[in-house]
């Protein structure tokens, strides 16, 4: 898989408003293009793209826990917000971007350190300006529901 070890490694913007947000995960998915550092840096990787869904696969370790020494809360945002965000990011045509504007995530229980979870996101909808998903993070042996999450992002046409 590829993958970013510096911004020169990213693609520019012409590049990425010349490919869909299908397309674009898809490609990131293959392998055929970069995969966002903060993956590398968290410990999850896209796992499956579909046409409105996303799923990311991460295991939290040692590197990502708060002064308790549990998983800290901004390891299952970031997660989440990468999932919602990228489901959404399958609907936005060529010659546009997103960002998200918000998120909101409950957490629901600690994931123990080491254990794989499967970050989902799927679509409720998305529009010509906007978008609204809604995320889940599950356990991958046991399905256990580790936490929720929702987000808006908006969608901007570039071209």
């Amino acid at each position: 898989m590829f993958r970013a070890n510096s911004a020169d490694d990213l693609l520019s913007m012409a590049e990425l408003l010349d490919l869909s947000g299908l397309e674009f995960m898809t490609g990131i998915l293959n392998g055929t293009l970069p995969a966002p550092p903060i993956g590398a840096t968290l410990g999850y990787k896209l796992h499956a793209v579909d046409d409105g869904r996303v799923v990311f696969r991460g295991t939290p370790e040692f590197s990502a826990t708060n002064p308790m020494g549990t998983v800290h809360g901004g390891w299952y945002g970031t997660l989440l917000d990468s999932a919602m965000a990228c489901a959404i990011q399958t609907k936005v045509p060529k010659g546009s971007v997103y960002t998200t504007l918000e998120y909101k995530i409950n957490i629901i229980r600690p994931i123990p350190l080491g254990t794989d979870v499967d970050c989902e996101g799927l679509i409720d909808h998305v529009g010509r300006s906007t978008g609204v998903a809604h995320g889940e993070i599950r356990g991958v042996a046991d399905g256990k529901l580790y936490a929720t999450g929702s987000t808006t992002c908006i969608v901007m046409k570039m071209t």
